[in-house]
């Protein structure tokens, strides 16, 4: 699922999976905005980038730790136990997961598939609307004020450029969504569950939307959209998204961890660290970006509530 293992030989079956899961990310983040600029200098003498009116280039966000501070997923768990969606000790577990991705700053792949194998085990039989609405509140409860500064800014630059910005996560693609809507940004590309008439069957389509399965989501959408990869740009904190970064002519790494920081050095990627109180390098962007609501909509995706009854 979110295991390492996806790149070695042993896991090649997952390879089918991967494809299907960025495949379907790509076709409801599509459906989604269907539902419903200026030029930046760089520094150091560098050419202007992002390029002002390229509309066949976009740029990609990793949402956990690059856009925000922390997982979406625990974040969404913990307003969902305000709201008694669960026990106690389920919420002791989202707590421990969510201080262990704080203190390593990366992915565990044994802490993200327990809490998506949770999700589709109270998800079965309910309602892919009620997940939308819930999660506007919990963004404003516990995710508004988690949002790098810095980030935003970087994509506030493509947006001003008049280029789209896609939220890319293994987060559930209705929670994407929201977040992605209220940075006014393009849209989301999230995992995405199966769904009949509006209801889950508490089934994946594929596999979640990490590792692999997010640069052929990108692939997907690139083709899907009339992209040139190598015009486009993608932002991430993991050594687990190095194939979508790899995709892009413009790669960054983005409060990396320490694999995708030897990594990024290695092939001159450009760093941004916005985790310490340290000047952060400079970007040739404003500071302050802007919000405007671009797009919205819903589509079938993972959800992670059951309402007590």
């Amino acid at each position: 699922m979110a295991a390492f293992g996806w790149l070695t030989p042993r896991r090649r079956s997952a390879t089918a999976r991967s494809v299907l899961a960025g495949e379907a990310a790509a076709e409801a983040a599509r459906k989604s905005t269907q539902d419903e600029s200026v030029s930046v200098s760089a520094p150091d003498g560098e050419p202007q980038f992002p390029v002002h009116g390229d509309d066949r280039a976009a740029a990609f966000f990793d949402l956990d730790n690059t856009v925000m501070q922390g997982a979406a997923l625990f974040h969404f768990g913990r307003g969902l136990y305000k709201r008694k969606f669960f026990r106690t000790r389920d919420l002791a577990r989202f707590a421990w997961q969510q201080a262990w991705f704080r203190l390593a700053g990366v992915e565990d792949p044994e802490h993200m598939q327990d809490a998506r194998d949770s999700a589709l085990s109270i998800v079965q039989g309910h309602r892919v609307s009620e997940l939308k609405s819930i999660g506007e509140e919990i963004y404003d409860e516990y995710m508004a004020e988690r949002i790098w500064p810095g980030t935003r800014a970087l994509a506030q630059a493509h947006l001003d450029a008049g280029q789209k910005v896609w939220l890319v996560t293994a987060a559930p693609v209705e929670i994407a969504q929201v977040i992605a809507r209220r940075l006014g940004l393009t849209g989301a590309l999230g995992t995405v569950a199966e769904s009949i008439d509006g209801v889950y069957t508490g089934k994946l389509v594929g596999e979640p939307l990490h590792g692999p399965a997010k640069a052929e989501a990108v692939r997907a959408l690139a083709a899907a959209e009339g992209l040139d990869l190598s015009r486009c740009a993608a932002y991430s904190d993991s050594h687990n998204d190095i194939p979508m970064l790899s995709l892009v002519g413009h790669p960054y790494a983005i409060n990396p961890d320490s694999k995708l920081r030897k990594h990024a050095r290695e092939l001159d990627w450009r760093l941004r660290d916005y985790r310490t109180g340290r000047k952060a390098a400079k970007v040739g962007i404003p500071a302050a970006a802007g919000v405007g609501a671009v797009a919205g909509g819903t589509a079938a995706a993972i959800a992670l509530h059951r309402r007590r009854r």
